[in-house]
């Protein structure tokens, strides 16, 4: 950066200090583009670079994390859906100007539309019950995230009036949309659901990014603490190893995570700290072909660390269920097609008479154009039978429909207690995966003696 010839030195560090720094530099790494920001600290700023880059769908392979004081500094070694460095002129802008501004990305935009919040315990047939009736109250679904896990199911439904394409407003005509829907998710044993419509304006203040707010959605629901009838079946090696420990010379908390790697998981860890009121003061990131290792140095917002066992077990649950949220369960089928009234009503029900449960579900309008992705199993969480597959396809259109891939149906287990571990001489056992980057950082700054 050129600096203005009657700025001291003084004024210059006054200006870096309030706007962030990006260099991104496709050299420094022969397999990944490397990002490197710093800039003053402040709550949350972790979050939104995380989110830039996620939002753009690109994999964070490395990530060094540290903080000194009122400053703040990372590196990420990232790479396209492909695996492959940035070179897209367009995308690297888009970088340096979101991260070097802090102004939050939203994942749409929400003009002109009444966003719908649904939580409550899942069921076969309820997703397509949901989209019909809001076909049927004339509502048009411009996008929605659904997420369910542990037998818990959070909705995000962005729509407008199916006639004018506008947004609805009315208060008589909300009344019933959330009427009807409350009657939807309450009609099973447990009662719990909650639905909740928002309008502009109240909208751009409440939901600023659709993963985050299912999160806290999910979060508020306590999915955390949920048990699956599935947990007495089977284990499934992919769950999340998460541990907590101590760190108590330097009045820190430590939390690592072990698991299997994907788009995503980066954000869904810190997104999930930032909103349970930790601060990340340092970190590491790590990947290695299909595995993923991940450190944080977290404090309270008052600076304190965890200091009690039942706090430690809550943060180790609530990190293996935001993990575990996002896992891609059972068979990804990709719809493309023109839109119309009613199409999401006709799919999801296509569905649910063969015999497939939606376990997550994204779903985009742009134009004219329904670009929506399922992932879907037999009613039992099993993978679903070839021949449901064929007799959707054939209803709905090959050409529409496309298989793209399959994973292994997820299923969960319960904490141990065994696995919160005593640290060893004060000092965690999770410092030793630290790494030489990380351990020359802390002790540069002081937090560590070098050896």
């Amino acid at each position: 950066m050129e600096w203005p010839t009657y700025l001291d030195e003084y004024e210059k560090l006054v200006i870096r200090m309030n706007t962030p720094r990006v260099v991104i530099d496709n050299a420094a790494c022969p397999t990944a583009t490397v990002v490197k920001v710093d800039s003053g600290r402040k709550h949350g700023v972790l979050l939104e670079a995380v989110q830039v880059l996620t939002d753009l769908n690109l994999s964070i392979k490395k990530g060094y994390i540290s903080s000194d004081g009122r400053w703040f500094m990372y590196v990420f070694h990232v790479t396209d859906q492909y695996g492959c460095k940035l070179t897209d002129d367009n995308v690297l802008s888009y970088i340096e100007q979101s991260l070097g501004t802090w102004k939050p990305t939203r994942s749409l935009s929400f003009e002109g539309l009444t966003a719908i919040e649904l939580t409550g315990s899942d069921r076969p047939g309820l997703l397509s019950e949901v989209f019909a009736v809001l076909a049927d109250l004339e509502c048009s679904v411009v996008d929605a995230r659904v997420w369910t896990h542990k037998g818990r199911i959070a909705c995000v439904v962005f729509i407008k009036d199916e006639s004018s394409g506008s947004q609805i407003e009315d208060a008589t005509r909300i009344d019933v949309i959330e009427c009807r829907l409350s009657h939807l998710l309450n009609l099973g044993e447990q009662n719990d659901g909650r639905v909740s419509i928002i309008s502009m304006p109240a909208l751009e203040g409440s939901i600023s990014h659709a993963d985050r707010r299912l999160h806290q959605m999910m979060f508020e629901d306590f999915d955390f603490d949920c048990v699956d009838d599935t947990e007495a079946i089977a284990m499934d090696t992919d769950v999340p190893c998460v541990s907590v420990q101590d760190w108590a010379e330097r009045g820190y908390s430590i939390v690592t995570v072990q698991c299997k790697d994907r788009r995503k998981l980066l954000f869904d860890v810190v997104c999930t700290l930032t909103d349970m009121d930790f601060v990340l003061s340092h970190g590491t990131l790590d990947t290695e072909g299909d595995q993923a290792h991940e450190e944080f140095y977290i404090k309270h917002m008052d600076g304190s660390p965890i200091s009690s066992e039942a706090e430690r077990q809550r943060v180790v649950r609530c990190v293996q269920a935001a993990i575990e949220r996002r896992g891609s369960e059972g068979l990804r089928l990709e719809l493309c097609t023109l839109d119309r009234s009613g199409l999401l009503s006709d799919v999801t029900r296509t569905f649910r008479e063969n015999g497939l449960l939606v376990t997550r579900a994204e779903v985009t309008t742009k134009d004219d154009m329904a670009c929506n992705v399922f992932y879907v199993t037999d009613m039992a969480g099993l993978p679903a039978d070839p021949r449901s597959i064929e007799s959707i396809q054939k209803r709905i259109g090959e050409s529409c429909l496309i298989i793209k891939e399959e994973t292994t149906p997820r299923v969960f287990r319960k904490v141990a207690s065994d696995s919160f571990e005593e640290p060893h001489n004060g000092v965690a056992a999770g410092l030793f995966h630290l790494g030489s980057f990380f351990k020359r950082n802390l002790s540069s700054l002081g937090l560590i003696k070098s050896s």
